[in-house]
């Protein structure tokens, strides 16, 4: 219940904050700078090298791989149909391909499934939803918009992310046994505030000002994201005869809401800059 109180609380307060402008609007840079280069691999780095491996556990990085690469077949066709442009199919594709696996994900996961379930989440995250927005989400916004793609570029952004560079780190620490005592207390404390910074985060960036406006492509990239691409997912684990926590985790992470960056990502492509925000906020 505490969990949930915090998630809740949490997303009020930044909500809050930002109405009331008591922090700038530029708040959200500084706080996400935090999440993402010191929060989020903390957090990995305590969690991951605990996880004995098992191939099962690939199933957690496929979900979010199958949301987005059915996001790929189902959203042109949805956009054929109700007479896109490519601005609003792209817009649509990478908000709604891409879900929200870290900021609201683990979070989510927590308050569910307990601590323990982290591990988890964190590989469906970091090798699922960031290397897709690494590489599918750079290529998507590149087509859609008209740029250059340079595959030098997609490759260095995925070696140098730093949650990236901490997945590696904690593999190698797990291969050898784990971290010295007096490491892992640090770790904990600096990954502890991944939670309450990152979901002030997300509610301090909720718009909803064109969300009816925008309805018919919000709900139709919703449905896909919310409700369809999960049961693809479940499906797939049922096929493969996942069950249990690993198959919940990954539905779980794979019914996430649109991801923050990849809406970032599409307006700054110019991919219809008020849909990827709306979307967002209607997520």
């Amino acid at each position: 219940m505490s969990s949930f109180a915090l998630l809740l609380g949490a997303l009020a307060l930044g909500y809050l904050f930002a109405n009331r402008q008591w922090m700038p609007p530029s708040a959200p840079t500084v706080l996400n700078a935090w999440v993402i280069r010191i929060a989020l691999p903390a957090l990995v780095l305590v969690q991951i090298p605990k996880i004995p491996f098992r191939p099962e556990l690939l199933f957690a990085a496929a979900g979010p791989w199958m949301v987005a690469l059915g996001a790929c077949l189902i959203v042109p066709l949805m956009g054929r149909m109700l007479r896109w442009d490519r601005g609003r199919t792209g817009a649509v594709l990478l908000t709604c391909g891409l879900g929200n696996t870290a900021f609201m994900g683990l979070p989510m996961v927590q308050a569910l499934f307990g601590h323990e379930a982290i591990g988890t989440a964190v590989i469906a995250d970091q090798l699922g939803s960031f290397m897709m927005l690494s590489t599918l989400g750079v290529l998507i916004a590149a087509v859609f918009s008209g740029q250059q793609i340079q595959a030098r570029s997609i490759a260095l952004r995925v070696v140098l992310f730093p949650p990236f560079i901490a997945l590696i780190v904690a593999f190698l620490v797990g291969a050898i046994g784990g971290w010295p005592v007096w490491i892992e207390p640090v770790l904990s404390r600096l990954a502890e505030t991944l939670t309450p910074v990152a979901l002030f985060t997300v509610g301090f960036q909720m718009r909803f000002g064109d969300v009816w406006r925008l309805r018919t492509p919000i709900g139709a990239g919703l449905t896909w994201k919310l409700l369809a691409a999960p049961a693809l997912v479940l499906g797939a684990g049922a096929a493969l005869g996942i069950t249990g926590d690993l198959r919940d985790i990954t539905v779980t992470q794979s019914a996430m809401a649109p991801m923050i960056t990849a809406g970032i990502m599409a307006a700054d492509a110019k991919l219809e800059p008020p849909l990827a925000t709306a979307m967002l906020a209607a997520g």
